[in-house]
């Protein structure tokens, strides 16, 4: 995108986080929903679909200028980039990299539009590893009968289209013989589960996703083979750890103000608490870890869109900057004190908001493996 355009396109998202989502952040959280009104307004901005190619109607943008929208994201509750997140990231883009051209012409011009695309990867025995997953795809004809539960699964009661990994092949255990399909929420056979009770992220909804006998042609098979989907959609996690990371920054960068604003005007013992060099201390680890985490985004993003680097840097920074944001939010209900373990304080919702960073896209200690095993690899 011309970089004007682009400057355009950030100051209307930070417009619309700042003044049109942070308001109603007490409300989300109450209702465990985002209000319509909002959603609404993040359609007609083109957020649904701001990675996806023009041509389908999204607004192509790279993942140097999609980590830029998702420090204003980051800013305010995680529910709000979780309405459009799987489309522009997880979901959205296999399609965009593996799938056929009828499925793209099908479904990226609806995703961009505002309809809902799950990825239907985890389970029970499968997280960020899907080595354990037992969902099956058993062609019969011209077909495939899938049935399999899947678990955590975000945006399922909202999911208009589910990315459904499955076993195609001989194997029942690893990564080999998984397949990547198309299934569409209201086909016969499909059930959601009740909404999940989270500990944080209220209004981001996650559920059960149960397929019994879901039939779907083989056209729903995205890539040209069995198990040839597999990979892309691989791709499409790592890409999703530099926007996480993003997020990351974006909150730590809203915990730092919250916790500047309380610390110049609370008081202890009659001196303000930002007389207290401890105070200062906390202050100042909140902003090196916001700062750091912010040019590591960066140079990972810059990195990914050059093809220099798609794995250590995004596992890196996802590690970094997940466990940053968790610290950065224990510091900041520390300095805002009893009142920061109260409901209803910025940094009480950020603390609990925080802690599932470090798990989803893939876990900190997964994040250590692949930078560990990739830096060996390279040695050889």
């Amino acid at each position: 995108m011309d970089p004007a355009d682009f400057t355009a396109v950030r100051e209307a998202v930070r417009r619309l986080v700042r003044e049109g989502v942070v308001p109603r952040e007490d409300e989300i959280e109450e209702t465990d929903a985002i209000p319509e009104d909002i959603r609404r307004k993040a359609v007609d901005m083109g957020l649904f679909g701001y990675t996806l190619p023009e041509e389908h109607g999204g607004l192509g943008l790279n993942l140097t200028e999609d980590v830029q929208l998702a420090f204003e994201f980051g800013y305010t509750t995680p529910a709000f980039r979780s309405m459009f997140g799987t489309n522009n990231g997880i979901a959205g883009k296999v399609l965009v990299s593996a799938g056929t051209r009828d499925q793209r012409d099908h479904w990226l011009p609806r995703l961009a539009a505002g309809a809902v695309a799950s990825f239907a990867l985890t389970e029970a025995e499968a997280g960020s590893d899907p080595s354990g997953l037992t969902t099956r795809a058993v062609r019969d004809g011209d077909d495939y009968v899938i049935s399999g539960a899947k678990r955590f699964i975000t945006n399922a009661p909202l999911a208009d289209l589910f990315v459904v990994f499955a076993r195609t092949g001989e194997e029942s255990y690893g990564t080999k013989g998984i397949s990547v399909f198309l299934v569409e929420a209201d086909r016969p056979g499909v059930s959601v589960g009740p909404k999940d009770h989270k500990t944080g992220q209220a209004g981001a909804w996650t559920a059960e996703v149960f397929l019994d006998g879901v039939r779907v042609g083989k056209d729903a098979l995205i890539g040209a083979e069995e198990g040839a989907g597999f990979g892309e959609a691989m791709k499409s996690l790592v890409r999703g750890r530099v926007h996480i990371a993003a997020m990351c920054v974006g909150m730590a960068e809203r915990i730092l103000e919250e916790s500047v604003a309380y610390a110049a005007a609370g008081k202890q013992g009659g001196r303000p608490l930002g007389d207290f060099q401890l105070v200062q201390a906390m202050l100042a680890e909140i902003q090196t870890g916001a700062y750091t985490g912010r040019a590591a985004v960066l140079e990972a993003a810059r990195r990914y869109d050059s093809g220099e680097d798609r794995r250590i840097g995004p596992s890196a920074v996802k590690l970094y900057c997940s466990e940053m944001v968790s610290r950065a939010a224990d510091l900041g209900v520390q300095i805002h004190g009893g009142m920061g373990y109260m409901r209803g304080t910025v940094v009480e919702r950020c603390f609990r908001d925080a802690r599932l960073f470090r798990i989803y896209e893939g876990t900190s200690e997964i994040q250590k493996l692949i930078i560990g095993r990739a830096l060996l690899k390279g040695a050889k």
